[in-house]
């Protein structure tokens, strides 16, 4: 069975579940099984938000898992929270522009974007969550990137419809997003 385990950290605000819900509904569309649970204290913004994914082929038999294959970390905070999750076969991904320290983790890889510092000097701070989804379809493979921008038309087409610059800026975020994955890798 191929499923794949996410674990998305960061400060509340950031829209670690947005970018959650956009996932799982991309992989529902495509016929995936899909799980969603977010976990975040009563302080949506301000405190750091985690959102568990898990993407798969059949049926998901547990809804809780002990360690992701991919745990995207978008602050210091989440760092702490969110290295319990990591073993020697996960990936870790955290933005080197928000994140002061690096992870200090045993795990198969650790991947540093700044996407943050992408987004503000770029784009716009509000589509840095778009940038993270990138990031994590290219880290990934477990969707199409028709599947993604499907879902991002379904979660956001109204704004897009009243905005359709949006749309633009939505989708080049996320087309940086899958690039830094390169960048970083050196592909």
């Amino acid at each position: 069975m191929s499923r794949t385990k996410i674990v998305l950290a960061g400060e509340g605000g950031q829209g670690v579940q947005s970018v959650a819900k956009i996932l799982v509904e991309a992989g529902y569309e495509a016929g995936k099984q899909v799980l969603y649970i977010p976990n975040f204290g009563v302080e949506q913004r301000g405190g750091v938000s985690i959102a568990f994914c898990q993407i798969a082929d059949e049926i998901i038999g547990e809804p809780r898992f002990a360690k992701g294959d991919i745990i995207i970390m978008l602050s210091d905070r989440a760092i702490d929270r969110c290295a319990a999750y990591v073993d020697e076969n996960s990936t870790v991904v955290y933005d080197t522009s928000v994140c002061t320290k690096k992870p200090e983790v045993k795990c198969k890889e650790i991947i540093g974007v700044d996407a943050n510092r992408i987004a503000n000097e770029q784009l716009s701070a509000r589509v840095f969550n778009i940038i993270i989804l990138g990031v994590l379809l290219e880290a990934t493979h477990v969707l199409k990137l028709e599947d993604i921008k499907n879902a991002m038309e379904m979660a956001l087409g109204k704004k897009f419809d009243a905005k359709p610059e949006l749309r633009d800026l939505n989708y080049k975020a996320l087309d940086m997003g899958m690039g830094l994955i390169n960048q970083s890798l050196g592909v």
